[in-house]
This record gives structure tokens, C-alpha cells and sequence, in this order.
């Protein structure tokens, strides 16, 4: 692939930094460190632009703290100046990722996401037998800044940006040479685009038709259970030899035991919710109603917070859980709320076993008015305007 150059004076435009800097404060005007930016809005951006066109611009001012839901996790969080200049980065370098990524590979990228990554693990699921399920032990931890930057090079060729890559990724350690901080916008697609090449190496050398990837989470689907533990030898000795990676124990099962991905368990029946995504989502629901009840939120912020917390689990078979959750956890007040809470009836995930069909049985009758087999029936001619009961 053709190496792109000449992107640094993109991303010292100052209609760039103007963009950035409306994406970075989206949904957070409030906030104290953006407030403080507005204060001198002009002049702020004014110096970014001057700091990046002379080298000179501040990284890596981090602030730190831990998340455990839904498991332990440290969280960098850069300071508001740059999250501009992480977006301004993007904005010019995202096609040139975006080129080098196969169809399959779900994480952040424009018009994927993980609900669509799901689907995709669903409609393999209805045709294969077995899956072969992979993730990265510490994936975030365990890029290797050297590897990354050799791959950043394959697809950049302007040197201010590959000093500029250099100096992002090299301001944070977890151990030698290795750590990409969790929270930062670039950090999300230099991980995606690190395995990247193991994407490739799974489709051009493997030859693996059946293949998804949301960031470190792996699935892989076949007829066959002997060639799902070929393929996962070779992507261990992949990742060890030339990503310097290593991988959680595989998961290698029946379809019909359900593919745990991303929070649910997919069967060619249907999609359902884990119990852990379960556990998590009355969690939740008990922390907002506790802010409630405390006088934080008042009924219709709750609402929206239960709608907000909802809605990655209305893709599954699970509005009667939902429902019920709500109803548990939620005063009978609430009671109106329910139903835009709660949601639609769960999409059509479940389907009739693939190699099994149903035959409506219909009949007509004749001039004798008995009936006769094998014609579809209508109803007279006078009721032809009564609407057809469903089947």
C-alpha cells in the first residue's frame, strides 16, 4: 500500500484545530477544564496551532484513576488542550488507517461498532457447527512501541508525523518499551490498527472465511472442530513471534453452546444476555435509582439514564428481563416509563433451525361446498375487506 506524506500542514490548520476542538467538547461544555479553555478560546487554539507548527506542543499531562466495571482497568485522561490535538490528528490520519483495515474488523471505525460486530458473529453462528473464541491477555499493556512504530511507518512516510506518533506513544510505560494509555483517542486506533496485520496474516495466509474481530476479541467459525485448533496454534505463534502478544485460554465449543462475545452469548437460535451483562445491567439500575432517591436526578433524567443504560441490550432476547429489572429496582411510580425504558419487542434474532421448513395448510371449497385441498383459501368475497388475522 502507497505510504501517505505531506500531513503535518493538515494538521496544524487552523480550521483543523477549529474541528478538533468542537469534537473534543461535545457533551462536555460544562466541564471545568473546558469552561477554563472558552475563557481565552481564540488565543488557546491560537497557541496549540503555534506549539504544533514548532515542535513544542505539551503531551502527555495525564490525569489517572481506576474503573472496575466491567472489570479493573487504569484510565488516562488527557488534559482538555490535548484531546484537541488527538482529534486534529484523527481527523487527517483516520482515512489512512481506515485504508489498511479488512471488512470484518468492527472497532472504532465509522458505520461498525459492536452491535453490528454481534450480528455478524449471529448470521455465521446459524451456518457453522463450532468457534474458536481468542482475546489478548492486557492487550492495551502489552504493545510493544518499537513493533508499533516499525507498522506506523509502513503506512506513513511524513517524518513530523511519525515524531509526533513517537512522542505520544513513548510518554507512557507500563513496563519497558511496552503501554499504550487506555482513554486516549489515538490509543484506540493505534491498538486496532497493531492487529491490524493479524487480520491479514488470518485472511491471506489462513484462508479463514468466518472471521470477526471487535479490538482484542477474537472469533473464529468453522464446520470443521480439527481446523478451528490449527488455526489457533498458528495465530499463538503469530502473536508471539511477531506482535509480542500473548492470549487468554481459547475457547474452542459448539455454536449451540453459545459464542461468548462482547457481553452475550451468541446461538444460531438467538442472541441472549450473559449473566455477567445481566448482573451488570441491574447494577446500573440501582445506582441511578439511588442518585434519584437521593434528589440528583429527577424523574425524567432518570428516564433518560435508564433508556441510555438500556439500549446496548435491546439487540438480544431479553425484554421481559428488562422489563422485570425495572419494575424491581423502580418505584411503581415510574410505571409510565416502562415501556419507553424497556423498549420494542426484541428484534428477530431467533430463527427457525436452518434445513427446516413449515407448510401453511390451506383450503377452498368447491361449487358443492365441500373442501378441496391444496388451494389457498380466501375468505368471501363480501368479507374481503375485514383485514387477514395474523398466522
Amino acid at each position: 500500500m502507497k505510504r501517505a506524506g505531506n500531513l503535518y500542514p493538515d494538521i496544524c490548520d487552523i480550521n483543523n484545530i477549529k474541528i478538533a476542538y468542537w469534537k473534543a467538547r461535545r457533551g462536555k461544555k460544562l466541564k471545568r477544564d473546558v469552561l477554563l479553555f472558552r475563557m481565552n478560546e481564540e488565543k488557546n487554539l491560537c497557541r496549540l496551532r503555534d506549539g504544533l507548527v514548532n515542535g513544542t506542543v505539551l503531551i502527555g499531562q495525564y490525569s489517572y484513576f481506576r474503573i472496575t466495571d466491567p472489570k479493573e482497568r487504569t484510565i488516562c485522561a488527557a488534559s482538555f488542550t490535548e484531546r484537541i490535538l488527538h482529534h486534529a490528528v484523527m481527523n487527517v490520519c483516520e482515512p489512512v488507517f481506515e485504508r489498511f483495515q479488512i471488512y470484518h474488523s468492527y472497532a472504532c471505525r465509522h458505520g461498525k461498532g459492536q452491535h453490528k460486530a454481534i450480528l455478524k458473529a449471529f448470521n455465521f453462528a446459524r451456518c457453522s457447527r463450532f468457534f474458536l473464541k481468542i482475546d489478548i491477555r492486557k492487550y492495551f499493556d502489552s504493545i510493544d512501541h518499537d513493533i508499533l512504530l516499525k507498522k506506523l511507518e509502513r503506512l506513513f512516510k511524513d517524518r513530523k508525523v511519525l515524531g509526533l506518533f513517537e512522542r505520544i506513544i513513548s510518554l507512557y510505560i507500563t513496563c519497558p518499551g511496552k503501554g499504550v494509555p487506555i482513554g486516549n483517542l489515538t490509543s484506540q486506533y493505534f491498538a486496532n490498527f497493531y492487529l491490524s496485520f493479524l487480520d491479514h496474516y488470518v485472511k491471506e495466509k489462513l484462508k479463514v472465511k468466518k472471521y470477526i474481530r471487535y479490538m482484542d476479541d477474537m472469533v473464529f467459525l468453522s464446520d470443521s472442530k480439527a481446523h478451528l485448533k490449527e488455526v489457533c496454534g498458528a495465530i499463538q505463534d503469530f502473536l508471539h513471534d511477531y506482535l509480542r502478544l500473548d492470549i487468554h485460554e481459547p475457547v474452542l465449543n459448539n455454536t449451540g453452546q453459545g459464542i461468548p462475545f462482547l457481553g452475550f452469548s451468541i446461538k444460531p437460535s438467538g442472541i441472549y444476555l450473559l449473566r455477567k451483562s445481566k448482573k451488570r445491567y441491574i447494577r446500573r439500575l440501582h445506582e441511578y435509582y439511588g442518585m434519584y432517591a437521593s434528589g440528583l436526578l429527577d424523574e425524567a433524567e432518570l428516564a433518560n439514564c435508564l433508556q441510555s443504560v438500556t439500549q446496548h441490550t435491546m439487540i438480544a432476547r431479553s425484554r421481559s428481563f428488562r422489563y422485570t429489572a425495572i419494575q424491581r429496582v423502580c418505584p411503581r411510580a415510574l410505571t409510565g416509563c416502562y415501556g419507553a425504558v424497556a423498549g420494542p419487542a426484541t428484534p428477530r434474532t431467533a430463527v427457525r433451525p436452518i434445513g427446516t421448513t413449515t407448510r401453511r395448510r390451506t383450503t377452498t371449497t368447491s361449487a358443492s361446498g365441500s373442501p378441496v385441498a391444496g388451494k389457498p383459501a380466501f375468505p368471501p368475497k363480501a368479507d374481503r375487506t375485514q383485514p387477514l388475522s395474523p398466522l
